[in-house]
């Protein structure tokens, strides 16, 4: 369903010194299930996901979204996938303060075209056990109800993709696990996920298949077992034997 092509990401700093992000990186997502990916910070993670979700441009390469090349997208076609085919989540919520918990999800409607359907809000938000702060302004949330906010919005769009960048990193501790257990709830309906995340037990635990990058490459890939269990990369042992007691 989804799948990048030979992406490579050149960013161009002032006085012209060039930085490769993403580095020939060729990658097909399963249909379903939740993929992992993992790296030091720089290694490319969050320039994969942006360029996946739409929000940058590859330097070269391309996306293939059901068979079509995104070197066949017309400006409308791309808009097309950004409100509708993916959903993204940040690390930041990116809710706007102004509005209630109800609005801010009808905005991602009406990027559809769609009308602001009451019902179907507070059944989202029922879904998620927070169908009673939909009249509340997010700034009288806690951290993670403002993340599970922000996941409601963009489930709000009937995404065929979940993109999640470090969605737990601007939390508090305690606030964690509930975001966590949201996320695992939406992997058992068989949505398709893709997630940055330092979360080292959440990703042996319940991903399907986990992705581990170093210098803009993928290095390493593999079932959970695979990669925390028997890592074959030096890279990827390197960075285990940093972050969790496995190897």
């Amino acid at each position: 369903m989804l799948e990048v092509v030979h992406l490579t990401k050149i960013y161009k700093a002032k006085g012209g010194v060039e930085t490769k992000a993403l580095n020939d990186v060729s990658v097909r997502f399963p249909e379903k299930g939740m993929v992992f990916l993992l790296g030091k910070s720089g290694s490319g993670k969050s320039t994969l996901l942006n360029v996946c979700g739409g929000l940058d441009s590859p330097t070269s390469g391309e996306i293939i979204v059901k068979g079509r090349s995104s070197k066949n997208f017309s400006q409308s076609d791309f808009d097309s996938y950004r409100n509708t085919f993916i959903g993204f989540v940040f690390q930041e919520y990116n809710i706007l303060n102004e509005f209630t918990v109800e609005d801010n999800i009808a905005l991602a409607l009406e990027l559809q075209g769609k009308p602001k359907d009451k019902k179907a809000i507070r059944q989202l938000l029922d879904d998620v056990d927070l169908s009673s702060f939909a009249k509340r302004k997010p700034n009288t949330l806690s951290g993670g109800q403002k993340q599970r906010i922000a996941i409601v919005r963009a489930l709000a769009m009937a995404p065929e993709v979940m993109l999640f960048d470090e969605p737990t990193s601007a939390l508090d501790p305690e606030m964690v696990g509930e975001v966590l257990d949201l996320m695992r709830d939406l992997a058992k309906d068989g949505m398709t996920m893709v997630v940055v995340t330092h979360e080292m037990g959440f990703a042996r635990k319940v991903g399907t298949r986990v992705l581990f990058m170093d210098g803009g490459q993928i290095a390493e890939q593999g079932t959970p077992e695979e990669i925390f269990e028997h890592p074959q990369n030096a890279r990827t042992k390197e960075f285990l034997s940093k972050v969790i007691n496995v190897i």
